[in-house]
């Protein structure tokens, strides 16, 4: 058998082992410790000035966390690309939100900016609550958020951003600068899952502009306890903290971040020029992709599932992209 080729591996290539040891030795094992800070500084430095990080379980429970602050509620309209994972949407309706699809692009597979446009106008004529636009970051991809956080303010709508998938990239703002992906909206989210471009092996981040914001995120990850000698509770909150050992492991991935992202653009390359018959997911202009996973759509008459049949007989990962939500049986 061959040795099997994973869809996307995490890689060891830093300090991780080093951090590790050191979580290790000082006994901050348990969801407190500087690991914690230096990774929320680390990030925060990154995004640019003025912006604030808080370290959390999964991005998941950051979204969560986002939909709780923004007062999502029962029969609320919060608004998704199509074209994702469910958990762009899931937290949203567990909350009892009614949920509105956006298409993607035809070039860029992101959100269309004129289809949000045209939806946030109808929902408006109908005197629909429209609580949040959750803009997804597809592959590593920027949305055109030059567009949408237009589009957003023109509605009064909260602009939040996924970019669970995209850690690393840059779209070109209307100002015309380049600005890191997780800095467009009101509050967006990265994920460090096993399989994405830096991990922790599981966890994610939480940030936004509005340190009040991401204060009382942290309040609430931590079981929204008071500053009380004694537990001390005026709200329900959850437990949605990071562990210092994740944290650590994240602060020796973050360090070789933009060699990753060299790497899987060249993988990207080394596959479009291999593969000139299918129509790989481009890279607009207003977007520095991270190119986190390489895709593609096959010719008409090619079964995506008949090529993971065939790249799994040579022990290949391969998937389908995602099936758009509008297509789940669950909606």
């Amino acid at each position: 058998m061959k040795e099997r080729i994973f869809l996307s591996p995490p890689h060891i290539l830093g300090r991780e082992r080093e951090y590790v040891a050191k979580a290790f030795d000082s006994n901050y094992i348990a969801p407190a410790g500087p690991w914690i800070k230096s990774l929320e500084s680390r990030v925060s430095s990154y995004l640019g000035k003025g912006f604030y990080s808080c370290a959390l379980s999964s991005a998941t429970g950051g979204l969560d966390l986002i939909f709780d602050l923004l007062g999502v509620g029962k029969g609320d309209a919060v608004i998704c690309s199509d074209l994702t994972f469910i958990a762009s949407i899931g937290p949203a309706i567990h909350r009892g939100a009614i949920p509105y699809f956006v298409d993607c692009e035809k070039d860029s597979w992101q959100m269309d900016p004129s289809a949000l446009d045209s939806l946030l106008a109808s929902l408006a004529a109908s005197g629909k609550r429209v609580k949040a636009v959750v803009a997804v970051d597809l592959f590593g991809c920027c949305c055109d958020y030059s567009k949408i956080s237009e589009i957003c303010k023109k509605f009064n709508v909260p602009l939040i951003e996924d970019a669970a998938e995209a850690l690393g990239a840059s779209y070109l703002g209307d100002d015309g600068l380049w600005h890191a992906a997780g800095t467009a909206g009101t509050a967006s989210v990265f994920s460090f899952n096993g399989n994405k471009i830096i991990t922790s092996s599981g966890g994610g981040l939480l940030v936004s502009s509005d340190k009040a914001f991401i204060d009382d995120a942290r309040k609430l990850s931590e079981q929204s306890r008071e500053n009380f000698a004694w537990y001390e509770h005026v709200r329900v909150g959850y437990n949605y903290r990071m562990s210092n050992v994740s944290a650590a492991i994240c602060c020796g991935q973050f360090e070789v971040l933009a060699a990753k992202v060299s790497r899987r653009r060249e993988i990207f390359e080394l596959y479009s020029s291999l593969l000139p018959e299918l129509s790989f997911m481009g890279e607009p202009e207003w977007c520095h992709s991270t190119r986190w996973l390489t895709a593609a759509l096959l010719p008409d008459g090619v079964s995506p599932v008949s090529v993971v049949e065939a790249l799994e007989e040579e022990n290949v990962e391969s998937r389908p992209i995602w099936k758009p939500m509008h297509m789940q049986p669950v909606f």
